[in-house]
Formats: C-alpha cells, structure tokens, sequence
C-alpha cells in the first residue's frame, strides 16, 4: 500500500513538473519560429496564400471575471501583426484581406468539448478586395479542402467555432460584383467622439433597444445593380456576434439613382443577420424604381416619400420577414399610411399589408398592375410607341414582374380630391397576385351618389395574357355626374349599367381586340343640349345633339342600351333614346381592333312636333378621327313608333332588372318604354 502511494505522489509530481516545464516553454517560446509552419497549414486548408508578416506573440494569463477551473487555468492571448490573406487563383490582385494587427483570447476549457471559443477579437486596420464573378465564384467562399464528388454526410462538423465580438479600427472596403452589376468603395473610420445612440434615432427607439454608441463613420461610392450610389453613414465599434443584449448600432444615407434611403437604428445577432429595428426613410420618382433594387414589384407613381418603422426578422424557417410599420408618407400630392409585410419566402416572395389615403389625388391614381406609361418611358429615355392613329394603349403589361411575388394589399382611399367633371367620393380594393394571377376583386368606387363596383381578373402567367372584367354601375345620379350642367341639376334620374367582358392580349388594345361579352345601360330623367356634349368633352355628341335638336336643352326620359360584343366588335342589340321631341334608335357597331366606328342615328318625331330633321345621322371614322354626317337616304319614318323604329324585343326584356325608382321613389320613366318595346 505504502507503494502505491509513493508511485502515486511520483506519478503526479511528474505530470504536475511536465505541466510547469510545458508552460514554461509554452511562455519562454519564441512563437515567430512558428510562423512558416502556421502560414504553411492555414494556407493548406484555406486553399489560398496566407501569411503573418509580422510579429507573432503568445501571453498566458488568467481570465479576469472568470470562475472555478476557467478561472486559475491561464488562457493563451495571441497577437499578430502584418496579417495577410490572398486572393484564389481565379481573381484578380493577390490579397483577399490585409490587417495590420489582430488580437484574441482563446478559452482554452472548451476545447476538450471540441468548441474554439473565442469570446473577442480586436482588428488593427484593414483593406478589404471582395470579389464576385458573373458564374457566381466568390472570392469571401472558402472550400476548406472538402471533396466536390465525395458523398454528403449528415454528421456534425468536428469542431466547431465561437467568437463572442469583433472590434474593429478604420478599413477599406472594395467590391466587384459582376453577377449582381455592383462596384463599391466603402471607408470606415473613427469618429473624433463617440455619438449615443439616443441622439440619431430618438430616446423612443433607443429605449426598446439599448444598443452601444456609434464608434466609426463610413461613407461609400460606385454603382449598386446599375445604378450609381454615393452614401455615408455611422456605426457601431463593437460587433456581437452572439449577444442580443447589445445591439449592433446601425446609420446610412444613400442615394441609388433617384431613390434615397435613409436608415437608423440596430441590428441583432450579425453573424446570423437575426433581425432588424430600423427607422426607414424612403423617396424617389416612383415606386416602380424600387424593382431592381429589392425585387418587389411596385405600379408606377409620381414622386414619394414614406417614413416608418422596418423590423426584419431574418432567421424564420419559412424565409426572412420584413415589417414597415405605422409608416406615413406622401404618393404626388397624395397622403399614404399603413403598414406591410414582406416574407422572403419559396417559391416566390410575398406583399401583404393594408394601404390608407384620407386624401387621394386622382390624377396620382397609378396603374395597380404595372403597365408602363409615357412618362416612365421618357424616364428610361424610350420613345413612346404608341401609334398616331390609336386610341387604345398599345404598350404592353410587364407581365414578367407578376411571376417574381404574391401579394395580397388592401387599399382604401377615403377622400378622393378630383375634378369637378369626375364626382368620385371614394376608393376601395384588394390586390391579390398569385403566380402571376392579378386580380382586384373588389376595385370599388363612390361616384355621383352611387357605386362602381368592378372585379377585374389578368393572368399574367399565360401567354397571351387572359382578362375578364365585370362592371356594375348603381344609381349614379344624373345632377351629380355632370355638377356644372344647370338643367341636370333639377335632374332625379340615375344611370345603372352591367358590363361584362373576357379577352386574351399582353395590352389594353390587344385585349379589347379580341374580347367577348356585353354592355348593358340604362338613363332615366335627365337632359342633354350642346352644352352638355361640350361639358363631356364629346366633340361628335356635340355636333349630333345640335343636328337633332338644335341649341335647345331636351328633356330625355329614357336612354336603353344593350350592346354585344364578339371577337372585338361590339354591335347594338338595343340602342333607344325616348325625348320629349322624338324616339331615336342607334344602330351600327364599334371595332376595337381596327378602332372604326359605324353607328346609325334614325329619330322618329313624336305627336304633332315638327322634326326638322330629314335624314338619318351617321358617325364613321375611326375613334381617333369619328367622322359624323347626314345619309343620302331621306327618313322613311315619320311617325311616332317603337315598332316602326324596328327595335329588338328580347334585350328590352334583359334591360329591365336594371331598372330602379328615381330619386324621392319615383317610378322610373324606363320601365313604360322597355314594357312598350316588350308589348311591340
């Protein structure tokens, strides 16, 4: 037994003396020595020239803060100078990464678990050459010596690494990065004196994130995916990779082509990207501008600018999630408020979010699907291809930004400020787009005391693209449809319509081109002169109210109108107009492919009023140039009589769920006459 003890006390003497003797050499060893053997293994399994040029140091000390065996155990503190990483032998220069200085600790407990806990490094200054090419080979990619072609594993790596934060002095940063069309030039440097937090995003901010004062200016300038930027900003000193307790304080201001973004705020747990708290300032020409910058399709607007609050949480398992919150801001003259959401998700990204405008300009009212416009031609130093001779719009929709996202948005404009021509009071609809699938359902407006309520369906994802639209109009009132024309004023009728149509074609021409379905409309109580065609702007209007009636006012009682229309051209099935003076039929058709019109006015005078007029009246041309006249033929109707006029029993019938009481529940002056027409 006294044998064993003595070999025991020997047996720890000796591992206790090989402990001292290793620490002694440990701290007497001229680690330079170890330079080519480091530079010669880093280089091996980075694939890649590495080097420290200077000097090299190893200090062992005890942790301060520490406790228990972490705490007497000495833990090694390396410092090396003149740090040099190069470049694969694909890209250009030879240094990837060049330091002055670096500093760390290593704990050296973690290493029996296989962990490298480093819990800081501190970088001197650096220059920094990242490359990308156009195949997507990126020069910040490291292989670490894996097998292309060896089969994948499922195990866990080995070893693992864990670094607590990273301090950093000035740098320079150079990118080129052909695959995304982006060449930058970034400085950092030390500010004179620290900057709190507090005094760039407001003590509101800063108390929900209590993140560390900006240490380093930055500024940087070049192109960004085509486009040139120049901005400058502020950061943080000290990175926490790992700590959410210390947010990475974050400050930019740049300027991308027309747009400028302007962020303050944190960001949490970078080495993950965790998430974001960010006030977000965005203005520009247009929304639409955004596109190639983020992705996310946007219609064509005038000049904006929102600010809001943008958190991002970028580890989510179904794809990074950003939020613009409680956001306000202006489109044109129009003011903007809400909040939506942007998840980055497979297959395609998607917007969601609810839109709120308590005054909307009309004529800010952009196109909801992205179809491009002059203006945004001339931008982009287009010509505008529209032909002389059209009316329709030939430019085609960018159907191809439909199949990038989903979105589903709801809008709502309260006020609508407008002409007094258009008495629209309000505005309401959902956006939804699916796989390239568009649709507005429902697209909703408060006009002349009634409502025009309209679903409208773009599948984007066909090509040619396929449309529907269904349309009703209720109780649009007379006097508030036309405010300025005094004699309409007095007016109690209304106008209700229906229309329905379905078409294939990548633009509004093509698509009416093609289309098939109907129009239905009904007009009860109202007025019309020359005045009133003026008011409307309908030059043509114009000219046949003053061959049918002369300068006087008429009073209409009725205007019933069912239109077919098949392959494009729409053709009268109905098209009856009952005046105090006369009965007159509309015949004829519109080509929306070739744009012509070929239309047929025949009046017949009602009881023993003269009719002065003694032929029937045509409008031909085109709809660019319609061109009215007076037929050869002379009338050979002069009496009064629906039957006489030859109008259509069978759409008369259709025409009567249209009809509605006038204003104070009066009877409808449509029903005696589509009843008449029924009776034949």
């Amino acid at each position: 037994m006294q044998r064993i003890r003595r070999a025991l006390a020997w047996l720890v003497a000796v591992v206790l003396l090989l402990v001292a003797v290793l620490m002694l050499f440990l701290a007497l060893f001229d680690w330079n020595r170890a330079r080519p053997l480091i530079n010669e293994q880093v280089s091996t399994a980075l694939q890649r020239p590495f080097a420290i040029e200077g000097d090299l140091r190893v200090v062992w000390r005890p942790e301060a803060g520490e406790r228990g065996l972490s705490g007497w155990l000495p833990w090694p503190h390396f410092s090396a100078e003149q740090v040099r990483l190069g470049n694969p032998e694909w890209a250009q220069g030879d240094t990837f990464v060049s330091l002055d200085s670096a500093r760390f600790r290593l704990a050296p407990l973690p290493l029996l678990w296989k962990t490298v806990s480093i819990p800081s490094i501190e970088l001197g200054t650096a220059l920094v050459d990242l490359q990308r090419l156009g195949d997507g080979r990126a020069n910040w990619s490291f292989d670490l010596g894996k097998d292309a072609e060896a089969e994948p594993r499922d195990e866990p790596a080995a070893w693992t690494l864990d670094i607590g934060t990273i301090a950093f002095a000035r740098g320079h940063v150079q990118l080129d990065d052909r695959s995304s069309k982006t060449r930058l030039e970034a400085v950092v440097e030390p500010l004179g004196e620290p900057i709190p937090f507090a005094d760039i995003v407001g003590k509101g901010a800063a108390d929900r994130a209590a993140a560390q004062d900006y240490a380093f200016a930055w500024r940087t300038k070049g192109d960004f995916r085509g486009q040139p930027i120049i901005g400058d900003g502020k950061v943080g000193g000290l990175l926490a990779l790992h700590d959410a307790s210390l947010p990475f304080p974050l400050q930019a201001d740049l300027r991308i082509g027309a747009t400028r973004i302007r962020v303050a705020g944190s960001l949490t747990d970078p080495q993950n990207l965790g998430a974001l708290d960010l006030r977000l300032q965005l203005s520009g020409n247009s929304l639409s501008q955004l596109y190639p910058l983020t992705g996310v399709t946007l219609p064509d607007t005038p000049a904006y600018s929102t600010d809001g609050r943008l958190q991002a949480d970028l580890r989510d398992a179904d794809g990074a999630i950003f939020r613009y919150l409680d956001f306000n801001g202006r489109i044109g003259a129009s003011d903007i408020h809400g909040d939506l959401t942007f998840v980055a998700r497979q297959p395609r990204p998607k917007l969601s979010g609810q839109l709120t405008s308590n005054q909307l300009l009309f004529s800010d009212l952009a196109p909801l699907i992205g179809a491009d416009s002059a203006a945004d031609k001339r931008k982009r130093g287009e010509q505008d291809r529209q032909p002389a001779n059209k009316v329709l719009p030939v430019a085609e929709f960018r159907t191809e930004r439909w199949r990038t996202m989903d979105a589903d948005v709801r809008f709502v404009g309260k006020r609508i400020v407008h002409s007094e021509q258009l008495p629209i009071r309000n505005l309401d609809t959902h956006v939804l787009l699916n796989d390239g699938m568009l649709s507005l359902e429902p697209l909703r407006f408060g006009m002349a005391g009634g409502t025009l309520d309209a679903q409208i369906r773009l599948n984007g994802a066909l090509t040619p693209m396929q449309g529907q639209l269904r349309l009703s109009a209720r109780e649009l009132r007379l006097k508030q449809l036309f405010p300025t024309f005094a004699p309409m004023q007095t007016s109690l009728g209304a106008l209700n319509g229906d229309a329905s149509l379905s078409g294939s074609g990548n633009s509004v021409a093509a698509l009416l081109g093609g289309a098939n379905g109907e129009l239905k409309m009904l007009i009860n109580d109202g007025a019309v002169s020359r005045g009133l065609m003026e008011i409307a702007g309908l030059n043509v209007g114009n000219y046949l109210v003053g061959r049918l009636f002369g300068d006087e006012e008429v009073k209409i009682n009725c205007a019933a109108a069912d239109l077919g229309i098949k392959q494009g051209l729409m053709s009268t099935r109905l098209f009856v107009i009952d005046t105090e003076n006369a009965v007159i039929k509309v015949d004829g058709s519109a080509n929306f492919a070739s744009e012509r019109l070929d239309f047929t006015i025949t009046p017949a005078t009602k009881g023993f009023r003269i009719f002065s007029l003694r032929s029937p009246l045509y409008v031909r041309g085109t709809f660019k140039q319609p061109a009215p006249g007076v037929q050869a033929t002379p009338l050979a109707l002069r009496g009064a009589g629906l039957v006489a006029l030859g109008v259509a029993v069978a759409p008369a019938a259709g025409l009567l769920a249209l009809v509605a009481p006038s204003a104070g529940d009066e009877p409808s002056q449509c029903e005696p006459l589509l009843q008449k027409i029924r009776g034949g």
